[in-house]
């Protein structure tokens, strides 16, 4: 089956995996699964790296496709019509990258590996 992280289950998952649920980990851990990230994850975690938000994220900033292919992760790419969809969605916090990866879930039909409750309002399967 496949699946797609949340940027805070991505970075758990590289720095201590014991943060994610217990389906979560074994989801990841799974090669059976494929396991997607999105773009929108690797500029979410170099533009906090950078900003002095994320400083254990440091592997990930500087390396993100380098670590993402050693995990045996597929990138997944932001098209037109996620970011349409992303912009029309009514969500009680403003973060573009939530928005962009409640999308991709959405139109992809992929369920989302997050511990984020407030996505479960949006018609998407969310596992943690």
């Amino acid at each position: 089956m496949t699946y797609l992280l949340d940027t805070h289950a991505l970075l758990w998952w590289s720095t201590d995996p014991d943060k994610l649920g217990k389906a979560a980990h074994d989801i990841i851990e799974d090669n059976n699964n494929t396991i997607l990230v999105s773009a929108v994850s690797a500029m979410e975690i170099t533009t906090k790296f950078r900003l002095g938000k994320l400083p254990h994220a440091e592997i990930l900033a500087n390396r993100f496709a380098v670590e993402i292919a050693f995990d045996n992760f597929v990138e997944l790419s932001i098209t037109i019509a996620h970011a349409e969809l992303a912009g029309k969605l009514t969500i009680d916090h403003k973060d573009p990258f939530d928005r962009l990866l409640i999308a991709q879930a959405k139109i992809g039909n992929i369920p989302l590996i997050s511990n984020e409750k407030i996505f479960d309002e949006f018609d998407i399967q969310r596992i943690w």
